[in-house]
């Protein structure tokens, strides 16, 4: 970061979780700028690379390259474009100060090494991003009845279409089907009333009552937590909390009156939610609807770790299939300092999720999750799918997140819904759920996905900037979210999570199956009535070893047998964004099909498989084929 953008820092970072924003917005605002010091000055993190402990990518090449604007027909907010630098090492409360160099540092380092800088790379023409699809490109289609087949809804939906929400009155279960829900936890057995256990319930209720009163310490949520958890008192820390409460409580401090209101909260959970909520389990479609305020009310008795049933996840246990969805793995870090620091970043992003949705003016949207699942038999035959691909807007500037506000996003997801956004993953994925905390709640009802299948979120809001990427998080300052949203009040944005495989040796991606593999889940992901343009990058790349070119081409791929046409942001790397350009305007201009990429990329894993040693660069290869036919 150059010195003459520390002042924005500042200014950006006096706004700390007590200066919470909430939405005020409503369909039909106008896109407005806002924290311009935080575009001014934190460093884009990157989406580029995959999962947990993944690589980090090469520092972004002109971090301070010109916004890319969106035409006026979006009426998303303009975000400002926050540059997230992934370089350096270890984490501060600060955005990070290892990103772009100025001139001289430049000309220092290349002089040190003796070295010329090499030729800057040129972008030709892109595809323009204001000319891609949007959500409000087709707000009829959002605007449809939510109330269908498979889809639960826990509001009322006559008092809605009133201005008012309230939930859906139901009854209550305790099976295998639906949530568990810690106030309808079972009352162990007793010979005598008289002296009759209290149930798990009245010992939650009592513990989060008494941090409703006065002000109270970490400690005190630890007894709390532990009360209703005595099981788990040799396996429970809480090291990471009381690492934020030394590190950044005199920062944010507000903690003290931020705790009774979460407990609050937490204890609504009987009078929010009346309905039973399904688990969304595997090869079922089956969708949910619910309230922010219903989010906010589950997501902080996660916090408090309520959940019964939930902190089991060894094999042939009730919920292995299933991501965590109690804080406690959040709150847990035995010795490396570095995780400790950066769970308290992760924490910074959390509590001011709260600070919003406790405020006077609680978010009043809603959001809906979709499980979608396509039987192999509807899957493409990619031998004969005669479509030519489509458009293609690339960037090495510019996020998914931002520019691609109110296209279909993509989350570089693990099988397991959020990965480790609850642990010490601080990827794509995790960051995405730490900007959007109301994603978390998904892991409460979601099973791991399968090959067929993808989770489809529609209208979540964001609530924090972020800068950095893995060891270089950090928490900036808060995101005032003005998307616009439809008749159901769903912010025009959406979420698809698909997982890509995970390679420990990278030739297997080159396999005839796994290609097959990804570009199935990648349709599976991209399917759909309303064809929104695709905001995405490099799926599965980094810890999961995916080759961005090959992931580049079988996107491209699903976009185009999905109709859809696509904006990829390769996050600062100028060189990947120039080849996978020019291989697309190679493909488009000799009028190249899917089907005859698929049987291409299938000739390219059976000559993979023969060089062992000095294999063909997949875009050489390709430029040769196309060339062979065109000679032909």
């Amino acid at each position: 970061m150059s010195h003459n953008n520390s002042d924005g820092v500042k200014g950006c970072m006096n706004q700390t979780n007590n200066s919470g924003n909430t939405d005020s917005s409503s369909r039909g605002e106008s896109k407005q700028s806002q924290l311009n010091s935080a575009w001014d000055t934190s460093k884009q993190r990157s989406s580029v690379n995959g999962r947990e402990g993944g690589q980090e990518r090469r520092p972004a090449a002109g971090e301070n390259a010109e916004k890319t604007t969106r035409d006026a027909k979006s009426a998303e907010v303009q975000n400002p474009k926050p540059n997230h630098s992934t370089s350096g090492e270890g984490s501060s409360n600060q955005p990070s100060q290892s990103a772009s160099m100025d001139s001289s540092d430049v000309s220092s380092v290349v002089s040190s090494l003796g070295t010329r800088p090499k030729p800057s790379i040129e972008l030709g023409p892109t595809y323009p991003i204001r000319n891609l699809k949007t959500m409000q490109d087709f707000y009829k289609e959002f605007d449809q009845p939510l109330l269908k087949k498979e889809h639960t809804i826990l509001i009322d939906l006559k008092c809605f279409q009133s201005g008012v929400i309230v939930p859906h009155q139901g009854t209550d279960v305790w099976d295998q089907h639906h949530v568990k829900f810690p106030h309808l936890y079972p009352r162990p057995p007793s010979h005598h009333k008289s002296h009759a256990q209290p149930s798990r319930w009245e010992v939650t209720r009592r513990a989060l009552l008494s941090l409703t009163k006065g002000s109270n310490s970490i400690g005190d949520v630890q007894t709390a937590i532990m009360s209703y958890n005595s099981s788990n008192k040799d396996k429970w820390t809480f090291d990471a909390l009381y690492n934020y409460g030394q590190r950044l409580q005199t920062m944010d401090n507000n903690l003290h009156l931020l705790i009774p209101k979460m407990a609050k909260l937490a204890l609504n959970l009987p009078e929010l939610i009346k309905k039973p909520i399904p688990l969304l389990r595997q090869q079922q479609n089956q969708g949910i609807t619910m309230s922010q305020q219903q989010i906010s009310c589950l997501l902080a008795n996660a916090f408090f770790c309520t959940f019964p049933h939930r902190n089991d996840t060894k094999p042939g246990s009730e919920y292995a299939n299933y991501p965590t969805i109690n804080f406690s793995s959040l709150f847990a870090n035995k010795t490396d300092p570095t995780k400790l620091d950066l769970k308290a970043e992760k924490l910074r992003a959390i509590f001011h999720y709260f600070n919003t949705v406790t405020n006077d003016e609680e978010p009043d949207g809603l959001v809906t999750f979709e499980r979608i699942s396509i039987p192999p038999s509807k899957l493409p035959n990619w031998n004969t799918t005669k479509v030519p691909l489509r458009n293609l807007h690339i960037s090495p500037e510019g996020s998914i997140e931002n520019e691609g506000t109110g296209m279909l996003q993509v989350d570089f997801a693990s099988r397991f819904i959020g990965g480790g956004v609850l642990g010490s993953g601080l990827v794509q994925e995790e960051i995405l759920f730490l900007m959007s905390p109301e994603l978390i709640v998904a892991r409460l009802f979601t099973e791991k996905l399968a090959d067929n299948e993808c989770l489809k979120i529609t209208g979540p809001q964001m609530y924090s900037y972020t800068s950095g990427y893995s060891k270089t998080f950090s928490w900036v300052c808060p995101y005032d979210d003005r998307t616009k949203r439809d008749i159901w009040k769903r912010r025009y944005r959406q979420v698809v999570a698909i997982d890509a495989l995970d390679f420990k040796n990278p030739r297997e991606q080159y396999t005839k199956d796994n290609i097959k593999r990804e570009l199935n889940k990648a349709f599976v992901g991209f399917h759909g009535d309303v064809k929104t343009a695709i905001a995405t990058g490099n799926w599965g790349c980094g810890a999961f070893k995916g080759d961005p070119k090959l992931k580049a081409l079988i996107q491209l791929m699903a976009a185009a047998v999905n109709g859809r046409d696509m904006a990829y942001f390769t996050f600062g790397n100028k060189e990947l964004a120039k080849e996978i350009q020019t291989m697309h305007e190679k493909l488009t201009m000799k009028k190249v099909t899917v089907d005859k990429l698929y049987n291409w990329l299938k000739d390219f894993s059976a000559y993979y498989a023969r060089e062992h040693h000095f294999p063909k660069d997949l875009y050489g290869f390709i430029s040769e084929k196309i060339d062979h036919k065109a000679s032909l």
